[in-house]
């Protein structure tokens, strides 16, 4: 047996693995379903916040707080990033915060200086936080890259979407949530 012979199946095999995860979609139903609204968790374990002073929710509120989880080598985060990215330019003096909480896949993708390099070649302006030891992550009981949750001005996660998509339905519900009055001091 030679070793072309092992090696081309195994080569189709690896191939077709990467393949199939890289073309995983998250499920519909992980969607947050209408009613099901609980009170947004801090920010934890943040290594560094970049483009912005270190925020904390419970100081953001009246505002309308975007979380969006992603990484800068996923390809579903820099297809959905251009919405994030208009969403802040559009929505920021209306009372939308947007932060994306950069939560590594992959070793390197740890590294300040690579976040760094990568929110200025993306031309990414929003606060963004670097959570390595994926804190916030696991705060938010978030399982997927990219990952939307809106923040309603009380501080109650009452919008969440997983993956590509429904970038109409997204930003109809910052525009509501916006025309929403302050909440009363509670």
């Amino acid at each position: 047996m030679s070793i072309r012979s092992i090696a081309l199946p195994f080569a189709v095999a690896v191939v077709a693995s990467v393949a199939a995860l890289s073309f995983a979609t998250p499920p519909r139903g992980g969607d947050t379903p209408a009613g099901d609204v609980r009170a947004a968790p801090e920010f934890q374990n943040i290594d560094k916040w970049l483009n912005s002073q270190p925020l904390k929710l419970s100081e953001l509120r009246d505002k309308v707080v975007l979380v969006d989880f992603w990484t800068y080598t996923c390809i579903n985060c820099l297809n959905h990033l251009p919405y994030v990215k208009e969403w802040h330019e559009k929505y920021k003096d209306q009372g939308l915060v947007v932060v994306g909480v950069h939560t590594p896949e992959f070793a390197y993708e740890k590294s300040t200086a690579n976040v760094q390099e990568a929110i200025k070649r993306l031309q990414i302006k929003h606060a963004v936080a670097q959570d390595n030891s994926y804190g916030t992550w696991r705060a938010f009981n978030n399982q997927y890259w990219p990952a939307i949750y809106l923040i309603d001005k009380q501080g109650r996660i009452v919008y969440s979407h997983f993956g590509e998509g429904r970038y109409g339905e997204t930003e109809k519900k910052i525009q509501a949530l916006l025309a929403e009055r302050p909440s009363s001091g509670g």
